[in-house]
């Protein structure tokens, strides 16, 4: 009977240690994975997304290669650049810029395209949000953060 209450003290000890140890790394600097994050979505942004050059981001926001964004969003950008057909009715509506993440500028200069997620029966949470001057960004979570998109890269 010792012996069983000795392991399963042992057991529990283990169990503390590792959920402890867990709970310090996602404290460490890990992105935000609370009820409503959709981190799955999100492109990898760090050290493999090139530096944009000197005065071509003005956004102040993080920038990600094309490439380096999901497959739904480089095909939406391939038809964007075709100038559709786009399978939602609300692409190419205005984007009000309502969030002021964006740069500011006078209405009706941005439009929205939707990013297909897949297993979403709706248009899901992703878009292509492209400015007049034909900047474009993305948002994988409808508006609440954006990256400046670098296209040909």
């Amino acid at each position: 009977m010792r012996g069983i209450a000795r392991l399963l003290l042992l057991a529990a000890v283990l169990v503390l240690v590792a959920g402890l140890g867990m709970l310090l790394s996602n404290t460490q600097g890990s992105p935000d994975t609370s009820a409503g994050s959709t981190t799955a979505s999100a492109p990898a942004v760090g050290s493999s997304v090139p530096a944009v050059p000197d005065g071509q981001n003005t956004s102040g926001l993080e920038a990600v290669a094309a490439s380096g964004l999901p497959p739904e969003a480089r095909e939406a950008l391939a038809l964007i650049a075709r100038g559709g057909p786009y399978p939602y009715s609300r692409d190419g509506a205005v984007f009000s810029n309502f969030e002021r993440l964006l740069p500011r500028k006078p209405g009706g200069y941005y439009k929205e395209f939707t990013v297909r997620t897949p297993g979403e029966s709706d248009r899901g949470a992703r878009r292509i949000v492209v400015g007049g001057a034909g900047e474009k960004y993305y948002t994988p979570d409808h508006y609440e953060s954006f990256l400046l998109i670098l296209e040909g890269k």
